[in-house]
């Protein structure tokens, strides 16, 4: 399958189990998964390998419906998913987040591959780097 990657790392101020387990926090990614425009963001989700998730994020003039399936599940180092969004006409796409400890921090690397040619990639990784300032902030005030 054709696309492009984009890779974000972000150092975060907790472990990697604590990082791993908000990937896995439909109630917490609430308040995280909600990068530009987006103000609210509704998640439902199976957490097992194979399980589906679905997150609808919304804004003023936005709504975007991501979708998508766990495919690996190694905690606390690694997760894998699919991810489908609207935004690119259901094309589905790959996210792997891989976590690994440093010192008093967990390092989160997040490559997110196959998504369309004609979207921007900084645009992308803009994004999942609001998302994970959020995730930062979200693991810190608990």
């Amino acid at each position: 399958m054709s696309g492009q990657t984009v890779v974000v790392r972000k150092r975060l101020p907790a472990t990697c189990e604590e990082v791993f387990d908000a990937w896995l926090d439909a109630e917490g990614m609430r308040r995280w998964m909600c990068p530009g425009p987006v103000t609210s963001c509704e998640v439902t989700m199976e957490t097992r390998v194979g399980g589906r998730f679905r997150i609808v994020m919304t804004g003023v003039g936005v709504e975007v419906v991501n979708t998508g399936e766990f495919r690996v599940l190694n905690r606390p180092s690694k997760l894998m998913f699919t991810w489908v969004s609207s935004r690119w006409n259901e094309q589905e796409t790959l996210v792997t987040v891989e976590l690994q400890r440093h010192e008093e921090e967990c390092e989160l690397v997040l490559t997110h591959e196959r998504f369309p040619r004609e979207h921007s990639t900084e645009q992308l990784a803009e994004g999942w780097g609001e998302i994970l300032e959020k995730l930062g902030v979200h693991l810190v005030s608990g």
